[in-house]
C-alpha cells in the first residue's frame, strides 16, 4: 500500500507530543511536589494517563496511515477523539491534580462534580469512536492477513479493557448502602474490591497490594491496541520459513491468550484480591491458560512447519 508505514495523522501525533510533554512536566512534579490524594503522589495519576494517551494516539495515528478507504472519514474520527476524549480528560485529571483533589469519583457539589461529568463524557465518546474507527480500519483492504487480525483483535480486546473503567463508577456496597439510606455522597465508585482506595500500592502504578484493583485489567486490557499489532510486525521481519504459513495462526492464539488474560485479572479484582497475592485458584487458572496458549502455538507452528516442508505436486502430462 502507498501508505504503509507513515504517521497520517498530525492531531494525533501533535496530542502524542502534548502527552510526552505532560508525561515530563508531571515526572518533575512527583520530585518537587509533596502534596498527596489518597495517599497517592497528586501528579502520579496525570503521568500514567499521559503516557497511556500518548501511547493510544502514536497507535491511531500509525493505523490511520495505513489505509487507502475512507480517509477522510477517519482523519475526522481521529480529530474529534483528539478533540472530544483525550484533551477533556486528561485535561480534567491535570486541573484537578493542580488543585490538590481527587479527579475520579469526585461527586462534590460544585466544580468537582463538574470536572467527573465532563470526564466520564469524554470516556464514553472516546469508547464509541474507538469502536466506530476500529471498524473503518477493519474493513480495509490488506494483503498482510496477520496484521489484520491483529488490528481486529487488538480493537476488539482493548475496547473491552475500556469497559471495565466502567465498573469502576459503580457504587461499592458499602455506597449503595449509604444511597438506599437517603445519604448524599461526595464519592460514588472506586478502582480497588473489598477496601477503601487509600490502601497501599504498587511503585508507580499506585495499584492496591491489599485489595482487588480493576485497573489492572483496564490497563492490560487497554493496551491489546499496541501489543498484537507490535507482535504482527516482529514475526513479519523473524526470518523462519515456517512462520511465513503461521503468522496469522499465531496472532489469533495470542489474542485469545491476551484477553484471556484480561478476563483472568478482573476474575482476580472482582474477589478483591490483590495483583501481587494471587491464590490457589487464580494461579490454577492461570497454568491452565498457559498450558492451553503453549500446546495452541505448538499446534500452529507444528502445522505450519509441515506445510512448508511438504514436497510440491508433481504434475504429470499426458
Amino acid at each position: 500500500m502507498t501508505t504503509a508505514g507513515k504517521f497520517a495523522h498530525r492531531p494525533l501525533l501533535y496530542c502524542t507530543g502534548a502527552m510526552a510533554v505532560l508525561a515530563l512536566v508531571s515526572a518533575v512534579g512527583l520530585v518537587v511536589d509533596e502534596r498527596t490524594v489518597l495517599g497517592e503522589a497528586v501528579w502520579l495519576k496525570p503521568l500514567k494517563f499521559a503516557v497511556s494517551f500518548a501511547l493510544y494516539a502514536l497507535t491511531l495515528a500509525w493505523l490511520i496511515g495505513q489505509v487507502d478507504r475512507w480517509r477522510r472519514t477517519l482523519w475526522w474520527l481521529g480529530t474529534v477523539i483528539v478533540a472530544g476524549f483525550l484533551v477533556p480528560e486528561i485535561s480534567a485529571i491535570t486541573f484537578q491534580a493542580a488543585r490538590g483533589v481527587r479527579s475520579h469519583f469526585n461527586l462534590t457539589p460544585g466544580l468537582d462534580e463538574t470536572v467527573f461529568m465532563v470526564m466520564g463524557g469524554a470516556a464514553y465518546l472516546g469508547w464509541l469512536l474507538t469502536a466506530a474507527l476500529g471498524v473503518f480500519l477493519v474493513l480495509q483492504r490488506r494483503v498482510d492477513r496477520a496484521m489484520s487480525w491483529a488490528i481486529a483483535l487488538g480493537f476488539l480486546v482493548s475496547l473491552a479493557g475500556m469497559s471495565v473503567g466502567y465498573l469502576m463508577t459503580a457504587p461499592t456496597p458499602g455506597q449503595e448502602q449509604s444511597l438506599i439510606a437517603g445519604l448524599d455522597l461526595t464519592t460514588i465508585g472506586a478502582h480497588s474490591v473489598g477496601a477503601p482506595d487509600t490502601g497501599a500500592g504498587l511503585p508507580l502504578t499506585g495499584w492496591e497490594t491489599g485489595a482487588g484493583d480493576l485497573r489492572v485489567a483496564h490497563f492490560v486490557g487497554i493496551h491489546a491496541l499496541q501489543v498484537l499489532p507490535l507482535l504482527a510486525l516482529a514475526l513479519r521481519r523473524l526470518p523462519w520459513r515456517a512462520l511465513d504459513g503461521a503468522r496469522t495462526g499465531l496472532v489469533i492464539v495470542a489474542a485469545a491468550a491476551y484477553a484471556a488474560l484480561t478476563a483472568l485479572l478482573l476474575w482476580q479484582a472482582e474477589r478483591g484480591q490483590p495483583l501481587i497475592h494471587p491464590d490457589a485458584r487464580t494461579w490454577t487458572a492461570a497454568a491452565i491458560l498457559a498450558l492451553l496458549a503453549a500446546l495452541a502455538t505448538t499446534a500452529v507452528l507444528t502445522y505450519a512447519t509441515r506445510r512448508a516442508e511438504k514436497p510440491p505436486a508433481l504434475v504429470v502430462e499426458g
